[in-house]
């Protein structure tokens, strides 16, 4: 295949994959308003232009499925079919097939493996009118196809948008002026000065129209298709992304290893001219680099609801498939953030959707015993706070039986009687994220084959997110996931052992503060400090990372971070500066030494290890629980 024919075949599955995601959610929307005919127009243009392109290419078993479900389409929107269950299960079951065919061309560049023998039959059958009766009694509706839409099997590729008319025109076609009065009124434009007066005033000055006639002509006017702009974006791989962040990256680096010598410079050379020259320059270069970082991220953002975008169809079919009846709600799906965590945030989003609807809600018999209403509701919403990101997901069902959790936990030897005894309410909640753990009565083949939310935190931990949950019996459940907005650049906290310099991100940190050895306690055999009534479990980085210390300090600093409801305090000599840290992976270098999760370089060129909190509460935990640590 050419690189020509190569290039056209990759936008027509781009372009075609990109429909695919919006049909599903279209669809869903259908269902529950049936009569939208613009909403159908839309999944027919759709339908009708990703059948020409495949027609073009010669993908015959994609067209052939396309036609058919493009003819019940022609056949809805012109109201000579009603949209039913039925025929919405069937269309997403062809939604599905084209998919497998989409996929099927990606990968080995025909159509042909895909068996569409049992889907054409259905829609024949759908067509033929043998699984919903076409309903003439149902009147077309008004807002119908227009009158210059063509049938499916002659629709051109895309109606070309008519150009729009001058009032000069419309008042004439109405009969509202004549030729002559309207020309006279062109003339006398002409020959007036800038600014000219409207054409509409010209006419009413002349008392050739009424003002009631003007008022119609402009309100039909405004009413005009536009002219189609032409497309002011452009396609580009996510890989020239990620290299043009990489540079990015390498340029911020540069800049703060010139700012550190720009600085010691104009110290020891206060009086030197060019001295202060060069730094100009470097403050010049410094805000430069900053706006190009932004810049950078912004073309790397992508609006959440393009991960949201499979959960309407998804909820729907499994809400059918377990006889539950679920309305999703979705809000802030505008929310913006980083390509590499959106693909990464799907499958936990996914996973924690079903979970709510197989284990949260209840069946529409069992919420109205309670005396809550049929429909469960699932309530989806993304939000920024600060350099994060918090998607909130929501059910009103049943809620976690926290007994349920603390004899299975018991039962896998997770947690002892004891360590259960001195756990917090949300604590015990959370064990639910521990390895191998679920509260699934039964296995199912939607979940509950006890791997899954331990899965979805490491996931989620995977791009420096954390995972918690809060749940209230009988009431429902909400599960709050935050994410960073980017996960190439981060603000760190330098801190300092021992001479060694390690950075902590500064999203996990609470608050830090300095103490005395004799501020330290020991409980179990572990270091704990008690800060504001609350035991803090302590970790020493000179220990964690095996670095030789002076015996006899006396002060230290502890920073407190945090991880969801869990917090360490993680024991240092000096706290050094806040600065803004490319991160950098270490690949097989270290992947033997926990609680690093990169490298960076600082100003004066050193290389230095970025902290994984995570990894640094699970181990700082595991003496209180020991599953944790799993």
């Amino acid at each position: 295949m050419s690189d020509e024919m190569q290039e056209i075949l990759n936008d027509f599955l781009t372009e075609s994959n990109e429909m695919l995601e919006v049909l599903d959610q279209r669809f869903v929307t259908l269902e529950a308003d049936p009569t939208n005919t613009d909403l159908l127009n839309e999944i027919f243009r759709a339908m009708h232009s990703m059948k020409g392109s495949a027609g073009f290419l010669g993908f015959n078993h994609l067209v052939d499925v396309a036609h058919r479900g493009e003819n019940i389409l022609n056949k809805l929107r012109q109201a000579e079919m009603a949209v039913s269950p039925a025929i919405i299960s069937v269309i997403l079951e062809t939604v599905d097939v084209i998919k497998a065919i989409m996929a099927d061309i990606k990968d080995s560049g025909t159509d042909s493996h895909v068996p569409t023998g049992a889907i054409s039959a259905k829609l024949d059958d759908i067509l033929n009118g043998n699984l919903a009766s076409p309903s003439p009694a149902a009147p077309a509706p008004t807002t119908a196809a227009p009158k210059a839409e063509l049938s499916a099997a002659t629709a051109p590729e895309a109606t070309p948008v008519p150009p729009a008319q001058t009032l000069g025109e419309i008042l004439v076609d109405e009969g509202l002026a004549s030729k002559e009065q309207v020309f006279d009124a062109l003339t006398a434009q002409q020959h007036q000065p800038e600014p000219k007066t409207p054409l509409g005033e010209i006419l009413l000055q002349a008392k050739a129209i009424t003002e009631r006639a003007l008022d119609q002509a402009l309100h039909k006017q405004d009413k005009q298709p536009k002219p189609v702009e032409e497309d002011a974006t452009i396609r580009v791989e996510t890989k020239r992304l990620d290299s043009v962040m990489n540079l990015v990256g390498e340029l911020v680096l540069g800049r703060n290893r010139l700012i550190k010598i720009g600085t010691q410079l104009e110290q020891q050379h206060e009086s030197d001219p060019q001295v202060r020259v060069l730094s100009e320059t470097l403050a010049q270069l410094n805000l430069v680099t900053t706006d190009l970082q932004l810049a950078v991220m912004k073309t790397r953002m992508l609006p959440i609801k393009k991960v949201f975008a499979k959960l309407p169809r998804m909820v729907r079919d499994l809400s059918q498939k377990l006889n539950k009846q679920v309305r999703l709600e979705m809000h802030g799906e505008e929310t913006e953030l980083d390509k590499s965590v959106a693909d990464e945030i799907g499958d936990p989003l996914v996973h924690l959707v079903r979970n709510a609807i197989d284990h949260g809600i209840e069946t529409p018999a069992e919420r109205q015993a309670k005396g809550k209403t049929g429909e469960g509701l699932l309530t989806i919403a993304a939000s920024q706070e600060g350099n994060s990101i918090v998607i909130r997901i929501n059910d009103d069902g049943r809620g976690i039986q926290v007994e349920k959790i603390k004899a299975k936990a018991l039962g896998k030897g997770l947690v002892s009687e004891a360590e259960l005894a001195t756990m917090e309410h949300r604590e015990i909640l959370n064990l639910i994220f521990l390895p191998g753990f679920s509260t699934a009565e039964q296995v199912t083949d939607v979940s509950g084959r006890g791997v899954g939310m331990d899965v979805v935190r490491t996931n989620i931990r995977k791009i420096n997110g954390s995972v918690d949950l809060e749940s209230e019996p009988g009431k429902g459940s909400q599960i709050i996931i935050k994410l960073p907005l980017t996960i190439a650049i981060i603000q760190a906290l330098m801190v300092e052992v021992e001479r060694s310099i390690f950075a902590i991100p500064l999203s996990t940190v609470i608050e830090a503060v300095r103490i005395s050895r004799s501020d330290i306690k020991t409980i179990n055999g572990r270091e704990v400090l008690h800060l504001r009534d609350r035991v803090l479990p302590l970790i020493r980085l000179a220990q964690e990372f095996d670095i030789p210390t002076d015996a006899d300090r006396e002060r230290f600093y502890v920073v407190v971070a945090a991880l969801g409801d869990r917090r360490i305090g993680v024991v240092v000599d000096e706290l050094r500066s806040q600065e803004e840290v490319v991160i950098k992976s270490i690949w097989d270098y270290l992947e033997t030494v926990k609680g690093v999760s990169g490298a960076t370089i600082t100003g004066e060129g050193k290389v230095v290890l970025i902290l994984d909190t995570s990894e640094l509460v699970q181990n700082a935990q595991a003496w209180h629980n020991p599953g944790i640590a799993a």
